[in-house]
């Protein structure tokens, strides 16, 4: 029996590609105010279990490029899903990863990079990687690579400036929502994180069809979703392209975390937080008949029980105590 469209070399084969799309979804059961139809590309479905996979890949791949990989270890600054696949594919490299991260970062994140071997160092913030004078993770990371003792033994791919960030996006992510869509792609939601994912889609897009709009989701300041930035309380990532952005929606936590809920139990979709903060746009969005929406999922549910756990009664699940 030939098994070579079976059996993959290792398991970084299994990232998302134009040979090897994701997923994309349509969603069915969610009202709208408009018509159209919205899709979910479900990022989740990437070994490593989130979008992060297809930057951590191409970091990888340009570090190796440029020969700054030579007798080093890796040290990122990460909320969880760039770290995790960063430290899976180094696994891979045989090279050792140190990751600083927000301490309220969900657990089962910090878990993973633990359980993959990682040096994990988690920092005061709340939920995402600021650039903080004395204890962001950025700050912390930046220590590794600066600091006369260790300079000369670490190297920092740098998500939030490295333009291979955006290239992995444009080169994977962008081009399967044209083949996938068969270019009939009128809108893309995606919430501002480091930016590579909505700046190198949108660069996609506007070039095969400017009027492609492009509405970017932030979370409100104090917020609890992992992943997503407030500018309010971060800098914007420098790789950030704001001329590509047609529109900035700012979703609050409460429908969020509602509309992730609503995703499992009426999509049967096990999405985490962020998820339901692009979704929530784009049903706000008043879609014209014939759009195709397109929505980034940038990972799954499974990271994020710890999080999920104190809305789960305000929508309506009872907790019962069963005695003998």
């Amino acid at each position: 029996m030939n098994l070579s469209r079976r059996v993959f070399d290792d398991i970084s084969q299994l990232i998302g590609s134009r040979e090897n799309p994701t997923p994309l979804v349509r969603l069915n059961r969610l009202p709208r105010s408009g018509g159209g139809e919205i899709l979910a590309k479900l990022e989740w479905m990437n070994p490593f279990g989130s979008i992060k996979d297809r930057t951590a890949r191409f970091l990888l791949e340009g570090l190796l490029r440029d020969g700054k990989l030579a007798g080093k270890k890796i040290v990122e600054p990460t909320s969880g899903n760039t770290g995790i696949a960063l430290v899976a594919l180094s696994n891979l490299l045989g090279i050792p990863c140190t990751i600083t991260i927000p301490s309220g970062a969900p657990e089962e994140k910090i878990t993973l990079l633990r359980l993959l071997g990682a040096e994990v160092w988690p920092t005061p913030d709340d939920l995402c990687p600021i650039d903080h004078p004395k204890d962001g993770a950025i700050a912390l990371a930046r220590s590794f690579v600066t600091g006369e003792a260790t300079k000369d033994h670490y190297v920092m791919p740098n998500q939030y400036e490295n333009p291979d960030n955006v290239r992995a996006h444009y080169e994977t992510t962008g081009a399967e929502i044209w083949d996938q869509t068969e270019g009939r792609v009128t809108h893309f939601f995606a919430g501002y994180g480091t930016c590579g994912t909505i700046t190198g889609v949108a660069k996609f897009l506007k070039e095969r069809n400017p009027d492609v709009r492009i509405v970017a989701i932030e979370p409100e300041k104090g917020h609890h979703l992992s992943g997503l930035k407030n500018f309010q309380e971060s800098h914007k990532p420098v790789i950030l392209d704001e001329s590509l952005i047609d529109k900035t929606v700012r979703v609050p936590d409460a429908p969020a975390y509602e509309t992730a809920i609503r995703l499992a139990r009426e999509e049967s979709l096990l999405v985490g937080p962020s998820t339901g903060a692009i979704v929530w746009a784009a049903l706000q969005e008043k879609l014209p008949a014939g759009a195709v929406a397109v929505c980034i999922s940038p990972d799954s549910s499974f990271k994020y029980a710890s999080h999920y756990a104190p809305h789960l009664a305000d929508a309506g699940v009872p907790t019962v105590a069963v005695t003998a």
